[in-house]
């Protein structure tokens, strides 16, 4: 029977909790000088404005 890898598991959930910990500082950041961030949706709808005027 294997045995589970419980270091990558940790290590796995420690490298997600600094990124998620980075984002928010970012976002924190951005916040305070003012800067606007694009949400998904507007950022998908660009993208096929693009498309479409390429053709």
């Amino acid at each position: 029977m294997a045995r589970s890898n419980y270091s990558y598991e940790k290590r796995q959930k420690e490298l997600a909790r600094k990124k998620k910990k980075e984002d928010k500082r970012l976002k924190k950041l951005n916040r305070a000088l003012g800067i606007e961030e694009e949400k998904p949706e507007d950022i998908s709808k660009d993208v096929d404005n693009e498309d479409e005027t390429t053709d």
